[in-house]
């Protein structure tokens, strides 16, 4: 399983329409994509328009060649795009470890 790792910086005071416009990206766009395992969005405490967004995939192909050369990935940018204030950093992990518990972290 690949973890793909969006950094993303929203536009100032826009964050609770970006709440719901991320959430309803996701479940409506990226959760019916090939090899799509589940996410977690996360919002910065301290930096309140910063966001980490994390996606379960299948293969690392699941998503930059299915998913990102997509007209999926279209819609998806056209939900969230409009809020960003730079372009989101992206990256992907594999599992090295993790502790038995991780429910609601």
């Amino acid at each position: 399983m690949i973890l793909e790792l969006a950094d993303i910086r929203i536009q100032p005071g826009r964050q609770a329409e970006f709440d719901a416009a991320i959430v309803r990206g996701v479940e409506t766009v990226i959760a019916h994509a090939k090899g799509f395992c589940g996410y977690k969005i996360n919002k910065g405490v301290e930096s309140p328009e910063r966001y980490l967004l994390m996606i379960f995939w299948a293969t690392l192909e699941d998503h930059v060649l299915g998913f990102r050369q997509s007209e999926a990935f279209a819609a998806w940018r056209g939900i969230v795009g409009p809020f960003f204030a730079a372009a989101p950093q992206v990256e992907h992990y594999t599992l090295l470890a993790k502790s038995a518990e991780t429910a609601g972290h």
